[in-house]
């Protein structure tokens, strides 16, 4: 009965009216990028779609990899593409990977952990042919796509089977927008999602030592992710000696950062904040 008053709740939550409808596919290509089959999983096609600069380099760029929000069962790859378009118009490689969600595939939240890993692998892998440098692999996203990034970084295990380890799965750097970074309370929430792995899944839980640069852009009046989940989790990593940037934006909700909300009244200044971060890791060539 439980499981049953979950699945009505996200229903409620992300598609009113459809809850026992499949959501569609993500597209299989976006205007502007090369799209690319990163992983095979229970008949289930997962691509993602490469943005590159077009202006050709000497050395190979930095890289970054998008992560769409949707509370791990809905979502479009879609949403970061003013983003991606972005950063590849300012000299990086821009991906944005598609990974499986609850509405389309019945899929848990460690499935989704583990497509995360699988693509900045996948990402690494094929340095040499997308001109990446492969020590220069930034991860973001937002909501659950900012878990899933935060995951890439904090979590050793939920790793897919038969793909090669010694290729790491870990991102160099993070950009984070509204991040779920403690899913231990999220996950007691959602068993059905989570399946009792909710602090395992916790980038705020795992996090350890050498930790990534990272870069947290979150709204103060955020009902869905409160800021103080994030402002506890910059405190830890600045604490293992690592390297936090929490940009708090007051007055600012859940998904303020997404081009078309509020009138784009923050979507230029989170740009231009990720823009200053890439710059100063050595990511983004000065403006």
């Amino acid at each position: 009965m439980h499981r049953l008053t979950e699945i009505l709740l996200l229903a409620s939550l992300l598609l009113p009216g459809l809850a026992s409808a499949q959501l569609p596919p993500n597209p299989d290509f976006l205007d502007g990028a090369s799209s690319h089959t990163y992983k095979w999983v229970d008949n289930i096609t997962l691509r993602l779609h490469v943005f590159q600069p077009h202006v050709d380099a000497s050395e190979p760029r930095a890289a970054i990899v998008f992560f769409f929000g949707g509370g791990w069962s809905s979502g479009s790859v879609r949403q970061f593409v003013p983003q991606a378009e972005y950063l590849a118009n300012r000299g990086m490689v821009a991906v944005i990977a598609d990974y499986r969600v609850f509405f389309r595939h019945g899929s848990s939240v460690s499935d989704a952990v583990a497509d995360a890993k699988s693509a900045i692998r996948w990402v690494r892998s094929h340095a040499g042919e997308l001109g990446i440098d492969p020590d220069r692999i930034a991860a973001a996203g937002g909501s659950a796509g900012g878990h899933l990034a935060a995951a890439t970084a904090a979590l050793a295990d939920f790793e897919s089977a038969g793909e090669n380890l010694a290729v790491s799965s870990r991102p160099d750097a993070l950009v984070l927008f509204n991040p779920a970074v403690d899913t231990a309370r999220i996950g007691a929430d959602r068993p059905l999602q989570f399946q009792g792995a909710g602090e395992a899944l916790s980038p705020y839980h795992q996090a350890g030592g050498g930790f990534v640069p990272t870069l947290i852009q979150h709204g103060q009046d955020d009902a869905t992710v409160p800021y103080s989940d994030v402002t506890a989790f910059c405190d830890k990593l600045t604490r293992l000696a690592g390297d936090c940037t929490l940009i708090g934006y007051a007055g600012a909700g859940h998904g303020f950062y997404n081009k078309g909300q509020a009138s784009d009244r923050w979507y230029g200044p989170t740009v231009a904040e990720m823009d200053r971060f890439l710059t100063r890791l050595g990511y983004l060539p000065a403006p």
